[in-house]
C-alpha cells in the first residue's frame, strides 16, 4: 500500500503541537489512531511503526508530546542527555496538556475527508501511559498500551498525582495491554495493581505479558526483541481490525 507523510501544526492553549500524519495514498475511508512516542517524541523507531500501522489501512497522527518546551519538530537521541531531558519534562508537563492534547489529535482525526467515523490510539511508554489516558474520551474505540509507565505510580504530569488508575472505569473501548516482565520500570506489583483494578471496574480488556525488557520494540538498541515485536504488532492488528475496520462499509 503506498502511503503519504506529512505534518500538521495542531493548535493547543499552550502553543501549536506539531503531529506527524502517514495515511494510506489511496482515496478511501480510513480509521484514525493516535500513535504516542515515548520520551523520546517521533523519532525513527516511531515513525516506522506508524508506517506499518498506516500500511494496514489507517490515517495515524504521532503528536509530539513535549511541544511546549521543544521547537516543531524535534525528536531526541537515545543518550543520556536527553534521556534525562525527556524525564524531567514528563514531570514538568501539566496532566491536563496531557488530555488536551489527546483531544486536539482526535478532533484532527474525525476532522479529515478520509475519516471512517472509528478511532483508536496506541503507545510505548510513556505513550503507553498517553493511549490509556487517551481511551478516557468516549470517541475512542480501542486502545493499545504497551509497557505503560507511571499508570500504577501515578507519577504523571506535574505534582506527580495523576488520576489514571481512578478514571479507568470511563474507558469504554477495549484495551490492549502488553508488559515486559523484565520491565524495571513496572515491577509485578504495580502490574498486578493495573489488572486488578481493570477488572475491578468493568474495562474491556486482554492483558499480555512476555519474558522481554522495557522498550523490546524499539528498533534500535540492545533491548530490542525482534520476535516478540513481531507477535505484538500481529496482535495490534487483530485488535484494531476487528474494533474499528470489521463490519465498518
Amino acid at each position: 500500500m503506498l502511503l503519504t507523510e506529512d505534518h500538521v501544526d495542531l493548535p493547543t492553549a499552550r502553543g501549536p503541537m506539531r503531529a506527524f500524519r502517514y495515511q494510506p495514498a489511496a482515496p478511501g475511508k480510513y480509521p484514525g489512531l493516535v500513535l504516542w512516542s515515548e520520551i523520546y517524541q517521533v523519532t525513527e523507531p516511531i515513525a516506522r511503526i506508524a508506517r506499518a500501522l498506516a500500511g494496514e489501512g489507517y490515517t495515524v497522527v504521532a503528536p509530539e508530546v513535549y511541544h511546549e518546551f521543544e521547537p516543531p519538530g524535534s525528536p531526541f537521541q537515545y543518550d543520556k542527555a536527553d534521556t534525562d531531558k525527556g524525564n524531567r519534562y514528563k514531570f514538568e508537563k501539566e496532566l491536563a496538556s496531557y488530555d488536551a492534547d489527546a483531544r486536539a489529535a482526535l478532533d484532527h482525526l474525525k476532522s479529515l475527508p478520509s475519516a471512517n467515523g472509528r478511532l483508536g490510539s496506541i503507545g510505548v511508554c510513556l505513550g503507553g501511559h498517553l493511549s490509556f489516558r487517551c481511551a478516557f474520551n468516549s470517541d475512542v474505540n480501542a486502545a493499545a498500551c504497551f509497557y505503560a509507565t507511571d499508570i500504577h505510580t501515578g507519577y504523571l504530569g506535574r505534582g506527580k498525582q495523576d488520576d489514571s488508575l481512578a478514571r479507568s472505569r470511563e474507558i469504554k473501548g477495549e484495551l490492549l495491554m502488553v508488559w515486559g516482565r523484565q520491565d524495571p520500570h513496572i515491577p509485578l506489583a504495580g502490574r498486578r495493581l493495573i489488572y486488578d483494578t481493570l477488572c475491578a471496574g468493568g474495562v474491556n480488556f486482554t492483558w499480555h505479558e512476555f519474558n522481554a525488557q522495557h522498550a523490546f520494540m524499539r528498533d534500535e538498541g540492545h533491548r530490542y526483541n525482534p520476535a516478540l515485536t513481531r507477535l505484538s504488532m500481529g496482535m495490534v492488528r487483530e485488535h484494531f481490525q476487528r474494533t474499528l475496520q470489521a463490519g465498518v462499509a
